[in-house]
């Protein structure tokens, strides 16, 4: 047996017990005159994670504290810990230990900034807690606190206040004047009622509320005007009050209540996200879609959803959808037209007509699907003639007008009235026989972010389209298109470009100035080479996804390898020999990957 030498291990190892067993005589040895010295300069102490069952006497009286060394003044010394230059405690860390009492004498730390006392087992707090009248940062959180003394609410400068997972059932109104406050958790607690005053706290920018037993919430709570992060889930909310005077709101967090429609969101601007699982919500109405316009994430799974409104197309700006476990038998037309979702879950539903293979098969998979679907269940309405043009109140409701695959030569002009008129967002008119691009598309330069003209015979593209100054999403594939205007590098909203299949033989110069870009697709053209100057393709540093398949392209610039953001890259079907056909079957990390090795190092 071969013998190990033996090596110390640098590994510290914690020699007490995981239960507290110390007595009072060797929780005051853990305050050692080293950390008094310390404290004394500084400022701070540190107690944290000691074993401790009572907090040393010594901290309450350590602004009073003479350190024998510093008895006799010593001119001379540096760095020395004179009385002179003692620092009075203002931060103070008792977190982690197993405290249950809190002594009066708390009092005498006159100067206390920050207090931590979480994670100990805390019962109730003395009155004299009360006169920490500077203190700014409290965490009370871990504790057994089943109610704050009336001195508690004296603490009138706290801008931080944790007291989550005590066994709180009440708050006083005098909570309201705690006005300085920025952040407040009063999560995992047993509060049933939230006073009035709480509309005092204008002041905040998150508060957390979830894990308690709130039935309701007090109609002030919507003068926090400053409130960026709203967390009420897992409580026993039945309603939640109209929110449009949070202006400021950027996520609200009611996942887990009792709730059975959605709130009046009319003025919450900056809202960007919202989870309203496990609840009971039935519909999604036509109202919240118009007020949501600027939605990024909508999480409402295991709800009691049935149907989605046609204008559910408005919600442009969305990325995330969750409708798992809902009752939804059908999906609007227009929910394959949310250009920028990156990720929809619809598991759970009764959507008959949809595959489960679609369903389970991610993201990309529905949302091909949905799109196909709206051409075809467009074509199915017999109903409509070219002479018989969807009207204002229908264009209204639906936010789109949508005439794909009807044979169209021309769009009226009174169409496009009606449809500036409705606010239209989404214009479709694949799958027809335009030549050029119908003029009356840009009164609807004030809404439209869609515009769709796939297969059809245009030729041009007028110079007007660039008064589209809010176009995200351009598709003029499947047409005779030789170029570009230049003014389309206007449209510094557009997000995705599609001119697959034309009879491009470079890509257009307009598209370099497009500095939004973040899909744009080429594929079925003849361009015979890939840019990648200064001043054309690099200059798209938002790029993600770029399709140049099955084109004309003779060599790869190595440069290209250089374009780290690009997601997706896809170059098959071209007359370059290099890279190689298994390079780029390994996919965009392999192909970028292997064009950086090639760039000239002088």
């Amino acid at each position: 047996m071969s013998q190990r030498s033996h090596i110390k291990s640098r590994i510290k190892v914690c020699n007490k017990s995981v239960f507290h067993l110390q007595d009072k005589k060797a929780d005051e040895n853990e305050l050692s005159s080293g950390l008094i010295k310390s404290a004394k300069r500084t400022g701070q102490l540190s107690l944290c994670n000691r074993g401790l069952g009572t907090v040393p006497e010594n901290v309450w009286k350590i602004d009073e504290l003479v350190m024998d060394d510093t008895k006799e003044v010593d001119f001379t010394r540096p760095n020395s810990n004179n009385w002179w230059n003692a620092e009075p405690l203002k931060t103070l860390d008792l977190s982690s230990n197993v405290i249950k009492v809190i002594s009066p004498n708390v009092k005498y730390l006159q100067h206390l900034i920050t207090l931590k006392l979480h994670d100990n087992a805390i019962t109730s707090l003395p009155p004299e807690f009360g006169q920490l009248t500077e203190l700014m940062n409290l965490s009370l959180a871990h504790n057994k606190l089943t109610v704050l003394p009336k001195e508690f609410y004296k603490l009138t400068e706290l801008r931080w206040l944790s007291i989550s997972h005590n066994e709180l059932t009440k708050i006083e109104p005098d909570f309201g004047d705690f006005v300085m406050l920025n952040f407040l958790d009063l999560s995992h607690n047993k509060i049933s009622m939230l006073p009035p005053g709480m509309g005092y706290l204008v002041r905040l920018v998150e508060v957390n509320l979830s894990h308690n037993e709130l039935q309701e919430l007090p109609p002030d709570i919507v003068n926090l005007r400053d409130l960026k992060k709203m967390n009420i889930s897992n409580n026993s909310l039945k309603r939640l009050p109209p929110m449009g005077e949070l202006r400021k709101m950027e996520i609200l967090d009611a996942n887990h209540n009792d709730i059975e429609e959605l709130p009046d969101f009319y003025g919450c601007t900056a809202l960007k996200e919202i989870y309203l699982a496990n609840n009971y919500i039935k519909e999604i109405t036509e109202e919240f879609c118009d007020q949501m316009q600027h939605l990024s994430v909508l999480n409402i799974r295991d709800n009691k959803l049935e149907v989605l409104p046609e204008n559910i197309s408005l919600l442009q700006k969305l990325k995330r959808l969750d409708l798992t476990n809902n009752s939804l038998n059908k999906l609007p037309r227009n929910l394959g037209l949310l250009s920028q979702l990156q990720s929809i879950n619809m598991e759970g539903n009764k959507l008959s007509f949809v595959r489960q293979d679609v369903i389970r098969g991610g993201t990309e998979r529905m949302m091909k699907f949905l799109r196909d679907r709206i051409t075809e269940e467009v074509v199915s309405e017999t109903r409509f003639t070219p002479d018989e043009w969807p009207d204002k109140y229908t264009l209204k409701k639906s936010q789109a007008l949508m005439i794909p695959g009807r044979d169209v030569t021309d769009v009226p002009e009174h169409v496009f009235g009606a449809a500036a008129d409705a606010e239209v967002h989404i214009c479709d008119f694949s799958k027809n026989k335009l030549t050029a691009v119908p003029l009356g598309v840009v009164r609807l330069s004030e809404t439209l972010s869609q515009l769709i003209l796939c297969s059809n015979n245009i030729t041009s593209i007028p110079s007007d389209i660039k008064h589209l100054t809010r176009l995200q999403f351009l598709d003029v594939s499947k047409n005779s298109l030789t170029d570009l205007p230049m003014e389309i590098g206007d449209l510094r909203n557009l997000r995705e470009l599609v001119i697959s299949n034309n009879k491009l033989t470079k890509l257009p110069r307009c598209v370099y100035e497009l500095e939004n870009l973040e899909i744009l697709l080429a594929a079925e053209n003849k361009i015979d080479e890939i840019n990648v100057s200064s001043d054309s393709l690099a200059k798209l540093k938002k790029l993600a996804v770029l399709d140049l398949s099955n084109n004309s392209i003779f060599t790869v610039p190595p440069e290209l390898g250089n374009f780290t953001h690009l997601r997706t890259l896809e170059l098959m079907g071209n007359c370059f020999r290099q890279p190689r056909h298994a390079i780029l079957a390994k996919g965009t990390a392999s192909i970028l990957s292997y064009l950086r090795d090639r760039i000239p190092t002088n």
